[in-house]
């Protein structure tokens, strides 16, 4: 079990008034993996990190974080763990630099050490030149970084990120893409990211498990869930505006606006067929983009058929 960094064996979580958060869910997160946990509001991502975390109370089930078991160590477990919360939980009358070197201190870190740890988290994270800030002082998007060097201080091996980028704009986003797909690359970290930007998880993740009303309802790589999608739309930008559109059995057509037309092509239709079509028809394309949200679609169907 040492190559697995988090199991999560037969996790439920119960309150008092009888609801289930958590059904029996069961997963396995592979050391040096980019896992996406993907469901809707209320389906059971937050309740399983506040499991793992030790904030809220699991029912029952067994948690192993590099086979150490939490229930029986948490203390040695939570030098691999690294959380960052959906919700800002920083001191806003404190210094930028003040709340790492406090973190650093509750792991038992030198001063040495800290220092040298955290510069570079400051400086990698674009947060150096903010390093002596009052936390309250800071845009939204510094207090989200400086959430994520707080949880590295320590160097953990398991990083988990509950809606990292929420509320952020798509360069703050961009930032904080590139900098987690450099320390999983470079650092071997492993990676659990949440989020509603499902463009973040097709792009950085490779295995993905998708929970609702706390149950996994899929759970398998990124590649294999959207092959499983019938149709693929891309946006097209034709040099006239077309009068008619040609017929073609498996593929439909719609116009966005006077120059750009939304192709939506069944699988197993080879598109360069439909590009000998266009040029039969005389129909010249100026350029072609991938237009599908992959992901969101195949997602919408798994929550529409878990109903």
């Amino acid at each position: 079990m040492k190559n697995i960094a988090l199991c999560i064996k037969n996790l439920t979580k119960i309150y008092n008034n009888k609801n289930y958060a958590l059904r029996d869910i069961s997963l396995n997160v592979i050391s040096g993996d980019f896992f996406a946990l993907l469901g809707p509001n209320g389906a059971g991502k937050t309740t399983t990190i506040g499991i793992i975390s030790s904030l809220i109370k699991k029912t029952f089930g067994k948690i192993k974080i590099f086979d150490i078991d939490i229930d029986k160590n948490f203390s040695k477990a939570k030098y691999k763990l690294g959380i960052v919360s959906q919700e800002y939980n920083l001191n806003q009358f404190e210094k930028v630099e003040n709340i790492l070197f406090t973190q650093a201190g509750y792991y038992g870190l030198s001063k040495i050490f800290s220092k040298i740890r955290i510069y570079k988290l400051l400086n990698d994270l674009g947060l150096f030149k903010q390093r002596e800030m009052i936390v309250r002082n800071l845009s939204g998007g510094m207090k989200r970084r400086l959430m994520i060097a707080r949880s590295l201080v320590h160097n953990p091996n398991l990083l988990i990120l509950d809606e990292p980028t929420a509320g952020l704009d798509i360069e703050l986003r961009r930032i904080i893409w590139n900098y987690m797909y450099n320390i999983n690359k470079n650092e071997k970290k492993t990676i659990i990211l949440t989020t509603h930007y499902l463009e973040e998880a097709e792009r950085l993740c490779r295995n993905v498990a998708i929970i609702n009303k706390g149950v996994i309802i899929k759970n398998t790589s990124m590649h294999s869930l959207l092959t499983q999608l019938d149709v693929n739309t891309f946006l097209l930008e034709i040099k006239k505006p077309l009068k008619k559109f040609p017929v073609i059995n498996g593929v439909k057509l719609k116009i966005k606006d006077s120059y750009k037309i939304l192709l939506s092509i069944k699988k197993g239709i080879n598109i360069n067929e439909i590009f000998n079509i266009f040029y039969k028809k005389k129909i010249e394309i100026l350029s072609i983009r991938n237009k599908s949200k992959r992901l969101e679609e195949m997602f919408l169907n798994l929550i529409d058929n878990d109903k």
